[in-house]
């Protein structure tokens, strides 16, 4: 059997890199292979340094829901790019995308950029303790929010695909002040509240979480929690960085109608760059420097490139006023080719969605939370997502991670996706 280019890669990255990757999930730990390494990526498609070429359902995590290398968004990267990539100093296009984004959220007041989901989380979380003036936080099992110390306890997404529950380096004393309660039951977060009595600075969620697979929050949980924080003077973090002007312009808290205090930003307001904001209550976001006392600084936050990039793909969603109509039509096509495929085969896998997010759990179980999640079987995803791959369908290498679906996705990928779901199905649950 020839070695091909990408396990020729990956034998090289493993001697400068750890694990020869920048990001865990990436060394396809959990589905048992070496990674692919891909050359280039165009609409739906992405090719690899072997020449083999893919329907990508990841769309880098998230952000790229107009397809890869969209050509207006990529027109202005360039444009901008000749005039310089990062100069340290203000420039217009972060006023631009901060308007964008507060005529999408209302709840947000208050804009700042940063350069990654976990700073905004980070930073949120430091921002909430100020304001407080408490020092525990609430989260939830299986809720990723960065990797962050005090956010690595109980969390999902590449954590529980290695294995880790926690992470070593993350202190005792860090620990004690993340509290952790259970998705979807809200007497579990009564429980912690009561014992901790005026201790509480936020309550972090995922309003419908991405990262140990897709699991959506019950609306009376989400409604509660919020009764909860509002009496008890806790604030309300959304962590929608996965789905913030994915599942709706104003994101999961528009299709659910509750407001948090904060939210944090991520993926697609950088249009496929790094990117990263939090915002919401102005009260509270003029604590942050040079407003307030709260420090939090980045020399690249709010640079050139992402600011535009991310302002480019708002601008073409704000322009089309049946963008997500459009979107979640196609997406349910998809989901009810999926889903006739697994009847047909008798398997009756629990398959949840929202929006142009999904994951399909090998479980005939009922996932509402991590531990339903984590009754899935992990081995036979494994062999479900390497026949894919084989039949060019690239999916997330991990059963504890959604998928996307892009608005350059059309019925001739999802017919070809369904008809190699149905072949690989067959295959492993004979």
């Amino acid at each position: 059997m020839n070695t091909s280019i990408s396990d020729k890669l990956f034998a090289e990255a493993q001697k400068h890199l750890p694990g020869g990757v920048n990001s865990p999930v990436r060394a396809f730990k959990s589905v048992g292979r070496n990674p692919l390494y891909i050359k280039m990526a165009k609409g739906v498609k992405m090719t690899d340094v072997d020449g083999n070429v893919f329907i990508d359902y990841i769309g880098s995590w998230g952000p790229m829901i107009l397809g890869h290398a969209h050509k207006k968004v990529i027109k202005a990267i360039k444009r901008v790019a000749n005039e310089g990539t990062s100069f340290g100093t203000n420039n217009e296009q972060e006023i631009n995308l901060a308007q964008m984004i507060k005529k999408f959220v209302p709840s947000v007041e208050i804009v700042r950029m940063v350069n990654s989901g976990t700073e905004a989380t980070m930073s949120a979380m430091r921002l909430a303790r100020a304001f407080t003036g408490r020092n525990k936080i609430i989260k939830f099992e299986g809720c990723y929010h960065g990797h962050g110390d005090a956010f690595l306890i109980k969390a999902g997404s590449g954590v529980a695909t290695l294995g880790l529950p926690d992470s070593l380096g993350v202190t005792a004393s860090t620990a004690r002040d993340t509290l952790t309660a259970i998705y979807n039951d809200i007497e579990s977060v009564y429980k912690l509240v009561e014992k901790n009595k005026d201790e509480v600075a936020a309550i972090f969620i995922e309003p419908v979480a991405g990262n140990m697979g897709l699991v959506k929050s019950d609306k009376d949980f989400l409604k509660k929690l919020r009764e909860l924080c509002t009496i008890e003077n806790i604030l309300l973090i959304f962590d929608e960085v996965m789905t913030g002007f994915r599942l709706a312009r104003g994101g999961a808290q528009e299709l659910y109608g509750i407001k948090p205090d904060l939210t944090a930003f991520g993926k697609i307001i950088g249009g496929g760059l790094p990117v990263g904001a939090y915002g919401g209550r102005r009260e509270i976001m003029e604590m942050i420097a040079p407003s307030g006392a709260v420090y939090q600084a980045g020399t690249l936050s709010g640079n050139p490139l992402a600011m535009t990039a991310g302002y480019e793909t708002l601008k073409i969603i704000d322009e089309d006023k049946n963008f997500y109509k459009n979107l979640n039509k196609n997406s349910e096509y998809f989901y009810e080719g999926l889903r006739d495929a697994n009847k047909k085969l008798s398997q009756d896998f629990t398959f949840n969605r929202c929006g142009s997010m999904f994951t399909m759990f090998f479980t005939n179980e009922k996932v509402t939370d991590f531990a339903t999640a984590k009754k899935s079987d992990t081995k036979l995803f494994a062999r479900y997502f390497n026949r894919m791959l084989e039949k060019g369908i690239y999916l997330p290498p991990s059963q504890f991670e959604a998928c996307f679906v892009s608005a350059a996705h059309a019925e001739k990928d999802f017919d070809k996706t369904i008809a190699a779901h149905r072949a690989a199905i067959n295959a492993v649950c004979r």
